[in-house]
């Protein structure tokens, strides 16, 4: 195990988030100023494609991280069956449910009932999987990777390891340890599942739809009955983290070349359902 990885199991993670939540929601002018241009600079964070290019619009830090896009930056992909990335960001790793688990990292495979809880249906063995890392830099709004009908969401609280290859190769079950709220949606081509992963100085995860407000406090089990179409946006993180994608069996094929370090950008096509 890393000294990095050690650190962060003595480390206090949800005060350390918290806290960093707290300053990120400042609007006090001496601290949304200075924070967001220092972490622009040091991001090389592109602006030219947001709706509000200009620095000095945002009210706060969470204002300007969780910013919007404009409107044209990310075309949705119009073909029949694709299914779009659901994030700017990096493959860390996809292919098959197999026995129950995904794989982490090279070597390291997890439980898929544990990072899903109840949405872990029989129907996603042997289905496909893609999980879409966020770094710092990018967009951070999530969107559907097909057009669907939100029915459940399960909220479950969780450890915060920071979600980069040292804590994947070093902490076991990463994703179905951290905080993280699981989305299931039926499509026209099965179950789906969409699962936004918390992790260190992720000060919240965000929806577009009512409903708790991370930090979890308790394991939530919602019924919904939302619908969406491909390309929408559901949700949001307040600093970044990952996506995790599940799919039926034998209705999602991935791209080919889609593999671990992929850069992917939300709307173009990951795969194709059928």
């Amino acid at each position: 195990m890393s000294a990095f990885v050690r650190l962060q199991k003595l480390l206090p993670q949800h005060a350390i988030s918290r806290a960093a939540g707290a300053l990120a929601a400042s609007e006090a002018p001496w601290v949304r100023g200075p924070l967001i241009r220092a972490f622009a600079r040091a991001y090389g964070v592109d602006m030219a494609e947001a709706e509000r290019p200009d620095l000095a619009d945002y009210r706060s830090f969470n204002d300007f991280f969780s910013r919007a896009l404009a409107p044209d930056a990310r075309p949705i992909d119009p073909a029949p069956g694709a299914v779009v990335s659901p994030a700017d960001g990096v493959v860390s790793q996809t292919g098959v449910i197999e026995h129950g688990e995904l794989l982490q990292a090279k070597g390291i495979r997890y439980s898929f009932q544990a990072l899903a809880d109840v949405c872990a249906r029989p129907e996603f063995e042997g289905g496909a999987f893609a999980t879409v890392y966020l770094s710092p830099s990018d967009y951070h709004r999530v969107h559907l990777p097909l057009a669907g009908r939100l029915v459940r969401t399960v909220a479950i609280p969780g450890k915060l390891f920071s979600v980069n290859a040292t804590t994947e190769a070093g902490v076991e079950g990463l994703f179905a340890v951290n905080e993280r709220l699981v989305m299931e949606f039926e499509t026209a081509f099965g179950p789906m599942l969409v699962v936004m992963v918390g992790a260190m100085v992720v000060a919240s995860i965000e929806t577009v739809w009512d409903g708790p407000a991370s930090p979890y406090r308790a394991r939530t089990v919602t019924a919904h009955d939302l619908a969406f179409e491909a390309g929408d946006e559901i949700g949001r993180f307040l600093l970044g983290s990952s996506v995790v994608l599940a799919f039926e069996r034998g209705r999602v094929a991935l791209d080919d070349a889609l593999a671990a370090g992929s850069v992917v950008r939300m709307g173009e096509a990951i795969g194709v359902a059928a």
